[in-house]
């Protein structure tokens, strides 16, 4: 897969091949009940409609099944039943076949019926069904014992059994063998890319030289919230032909969501809605974005064609439940999120939103078992560890909340809101160098906030380092994002004093007025004013010359003098500098408004 991660412009792909590798995994996928991936690859078919292939590279593989004759009507009559959801008439009539498709069908349906009773067992009495671990292990038990006969589609089988038993460093080992002798089995790939934990894991994988490894590395980068590397990889594959696909569409949509683009991601859903009115996938994430843009009438009205499409789909139910909870109803939205893990006990989303909803009812227990399910699911969704310090931080356990924003920190090493809530933690353990960093770090990644900076300012003044408080301050009131923020006319009053104390009346003057025009500042600015007026009388009667403190920073011995003019920039310095160091700071960066 190393090609693919270095590589900047377009890549090749074969559109005869492809189409017929499609038409082949369709096949095959369909006749052993793995429907998911036969929708997949339809929809990709459906994409390349006005490619058409040659009738001399249409395969004979299109119309052999690969069913020897004595067992064709044998699988006939399972695929019915398996078709139906009766899991174990399918795995009884297969039970002394030999041919490769009977043989999968018959052992996935014994998946599907421990999976079945497994979620069914969990709804009625909360607790685990060992006769399902069993079902498990017994298939385990087959995979080892005929291991020189297992092709892609069992191995795969192997691969997802191997990770419900949390046999994670195996399943890894087996996927791989999976997509190398079956390359169109998607649900393999999609497998594989739950079980990189990380950037260098997915660049370790021995994958197939295949254009099936393109998707797997975009879908990999969405699962890594890796949103750049995304959308690139996904441009790529528009522009080699795969452009009419909803499924990228979706994608890229997806992506924007994670790098915090509300309004692209919206727009893309938007025309996804208007072109596939009746597709579900991915509704929970478009829903989520009117829940952050606060369109409550496009919200409910997606509800309702959500529920006239299919009331008891898990994304139908992940809608209605963002759209209480934008009401504020947040016992109804526990409740659709209830139902939808109901339908679907893996489902992310309703595990991660159904725990902040909790947070909002004040009920952390609850929601620190919601999240904890969610990383059950998800190991590497930063959501759900950031959950969990939020819950930790509600209770009052700042050393767990280390721990968990930490991790979500690792997982998200590009915002800034889990940098500065793991920057309080830490302030609230008095380990006040952690918590510099920590809100150092904020600010130099972009903080999305705004808080880092003012934050940092009220720590140095706190520990009785003035210069680099009013370093910090300065940098924030120099930051036009900041213009509308509480911090603001604190920050103000605190550097009209410090000006003030080093007799700069010019400054102080400035920031004097700036507090004027707030009403908590007002009476503080009319005081500074005050004595600058008398400092400057006493100057003007007075022949003697005034020297500056020798205490003074040299980058306020050298400030300007002018307030109207524009100073160079100098880059705002680390706290592992020392701080009477610092230097006035001013700065540029990314102005993001994003709201969580």
């Amino acid at each position: 897969m190393q090609p693919l991660l270095s590589t900047k412009g377009d890549i090749q792909i074969d559109l005869n091949q492809v189409k017929l590798d499609v038409l082949i995994g369709i096949r095959e996928c369909n006749d052993r009940g793995l429907i998911q991936t036969v929708k997949w690859l339809s929809e990709l078919n459906y994409a390349l409609k006005d490619h058409k292939l040659p009738h001399n590279n249409e395969s004979p593989n299109l119309f052999d099944n690969g069913i020897i004759a004595e067992e064709k009507e044998a699988y006939t009559l399972a695929k019915c039943y398996f078709d139906c959801q009766e899991y174990d008439r399918a795995a009884h009539f297969l039970e002394n076949t030999t041919s490769p498709k009977c043989v999968f069908l018959h052992r996935y349906s014994q998946y599907m019926s421990s999976e079945k009773k497994r979620s069914d067992n969990a709804t009625d009495t909360g607790s685990e069904n060992t006769e399902s671990t069993q079902v498990l292990l017994d298939l385990l038990s087959f995979f080892k014992a005929n291991r020189n006969s297992l092709d892609g589609y069992l191995l795969y089988l192997e691969g997802v059994v191997l990770k419900k038993l949390d046999l994670r460093s195996r399943a890894v080992t087996v996927l791989q063998a999976a997509v190398a002798a079956a390359p169109t089995l998607w649900a393999a790939w999609v497998e594989l890319a739950g079980l990189a934990n990380e950037y260098e894991a997915l660049d370790s994988l021995q994958l197939p030289k295949h254009w099936m490894m393109y998707f797997f590395a975009a879908h990999a980068f969405v699962e890594l919230k890796l949103s750049e590397q995304a959308l690139e990889a996904y441009m790529v594959l528009a522009a080699a032909g795969f452009d009419k696909s909803t499924y990228i569409t979706a994608q890229m949509a997806i992506a924007h969501h994670d790098r915090r683009d509300v309004d692209s991601s919206l727009s893309l859903f938007r025309n996804l809605y208007q072109n596939d009115p009746y597709r579900l996938d991915n509704w929970d994430v478009y829903s989520h974005l009117l829940y952050l843009k606060e369109k409550r009438m496009e919200l409910a009205n997606l509800a309702q064609k959500a529920v006239s499409i299919d009331k008891y789909r898990v994304e139908t139910c992940c809608v209605i439940g963002n759209y209480y909870s934008l009401r504020s109803e947040h016992q109804k939205a526990v409740l659709y999120f209830q139902r939808a893990l109901s339908l679907d006990p893996q489902y992310l989303s309703a595990w991660i939103l159904m725990g902040h909803e909790f947070i909002e009812l004040q009920n952390s227990n609850a929601a620190i078992q919601c999240y904890r399910q969610a990383i059950d699911v998800n190991r590497n969704d930063y959501r759900a560890w950031n959950g969990l310090g939020q819950a930790y931080e509600i209770l009052g356990l700042n050393g767990y909340c280390i721990y968990y924003y930490s991790r979500a920190a690792q997982l998200k090493p590009d915002d800034s809101r889990m940098l500065v809530s793991l920057g309080e933690a830490y302030e609230k353990m008095d380990k006040i160098p952690n918590a510099l960093k920590c809100y150092y770090k904020a600010h130099s990644t972009g903080d999305i906030e705004g808080m880092a900076l003012f934050k940092l300012a009220k720590l140095y003044e706190k520990s009785n380092m003035p210069n680099s408080a009013a370093a910090a301050y300065t940098a924030a009131c120099q930051e036009p994002a900041n213009a509308s923020s509480k911090e603001l006319p604190a920050a103000q009053r605190y550097l009209a004093q410090y000006y003030l104390r080093f007799s700069l009346l010019d400054h102080a003057s400035h920031y004097a007025y700036k507090c004027l025009e707030h009403e908590s500042t007002k009476e503080a600015g009319k005081n500074i004013l005050k004595t600058i007026s008398e400092k400057r009388l006493a100057a003007s009667t007075s022949s003697q010359a005034v020297n500056l403190p020798e205490d003074l920073p040299e980058a306020i011995k050298h400030a300007s003098t002018s307030l109207t003019q524009d100073t160079p920039k100098t880059p705002f310095p680390s706290p592992n500098v020392t701080p009477d160091n610092f230097s006035t700071p001013m700065f540029s960066r990314k102005n993001n408004k994003y709201k969580m």
